[in-house]
């Protein structure tokens, strides 16, 4: 883990609707990890407590009313099976929810993490990061936190964590999608889908990957507009509201992954916010965690 001092910053980015309100925040020191949360280290969490992710669990008639009880087997979302010609109105068409995916077949049951150890762990719905955190003594960081980490002491409202180009030095600094999205990436920064963690330069704390590869799970519920006011050490508000889905309870996800882009998502980019429905799985969510100084 890195310790970082804390201090006071401004927090959002006048980019993005939902960050437009920017306010000063004043957070108090901590630790957070260096990188995502690989498939190594859920591995020996699971080996250990005999822990079985929401994407691996029965699924229940009476929660699903109305749909054929065959259909019901445990499984998640995975990006693939693109059809270009259904426009970047529905993201179905990028989007299958595929039967025995999970974190330890990302793609669904013919695949495996082997070779894949230091890659960020995928389909963990919020329940299951909060789970790992635990076991491991530390906890999911605040959104304000996070996004202290991500600024690497910057205090300027750059378009990105690194500064005001894409490219540093004519070097990826993230893990995007790059080409014609979501049917032809070019892989110009060399994956196409996860990379190894620190696979790209740590920014100024030593941190890496707080844009792209995987997005990452905050503590917060989501509501748009940052609509708490408190500025120390904030930790959210206390109910979800989303109104594009007023039933649904989310959290706040930070940093985009490598399926953002300048055609469809650009929540890679400094400031930008993301936000998940608690239960949701998909191969390009993922975690880091934190700890308070004792």
């Amino acid at each position: 883990m890195i310790f970082l001092q804390g201090g006071t910053f401004e927090m959002g980015s006048k980019r993005f609707d939902d960050a437009a309100k920017t306010r000063q925040v004043e957070l108090s020191p901590y630790w957070i990890d260096e990188h995502e949360v690989t498939n190594a280290q859920f591995a020996h969490f699971v080996q250990e407590t005999g822990y079985v992710t929401v994407a691996e669990r029965p699924l229940h008639p009476k929660d699903f009313p109305g749909t054929d009880p065959a259909i019901l087997v445990p499984g998640s979302a995975v990006f693939g099976a693109v059809t270009p010609t259904r426009g970047l109105q529905d993201p179905t068409a990028w989007w299958q929810y595929i039967a025995g995916a999970d974190w330890q077949h990302p793609e669904g049951t013919q695949s495996t993490i082997v070779g894949r150890e230091n890659h960020p762990v995928v389909h963990v719905a919020y329940e299951d990061a909060a789970a790992y955190a635990n076991w491991a003594g530390k906890r999911l960081p605040t959104e304000a936190e996070w996004e202290y980490a991500a600024k690497g002491g910057q205090q300027n409202d750059e378009e990105f964590y690194w500064g005001k180009d894409l490219k540093k030095n004519g070097v990826w600094q993230a893990n995007i999608f790059q080409g014609k999205f979501p049917d032809a990436d070019s892989r110009e920064d060399g994956y196409a889908g996860t990379a190894p963690v620190k696979s790209f330069p740590a920014n100024a704390y030593g941190l890496y990957d707080l844009s792209g590869n995987v997005w990452e799970w905050c503590a917060d519920f989501y509501q748009p507009a940052y609509a708490v006011a408190e500025t120390k050490n904030p930790k959210g508000p206390a109910s979800s509201y989303d109104p594009q889905e007023l039933e649904a309870i989310k959290r706040v996800q930070r940093g985009g992954s490598f399926l953002c882009n300048d055609q469809y998502c650009e929540r890679y980019k400094a400031g930008a916010r993301g936000k998940g429905e608690v239960n949701s799985t998909t191969n390009h969510i993922g975690f880091r965690c934190v700890k308070d100084v004792e």
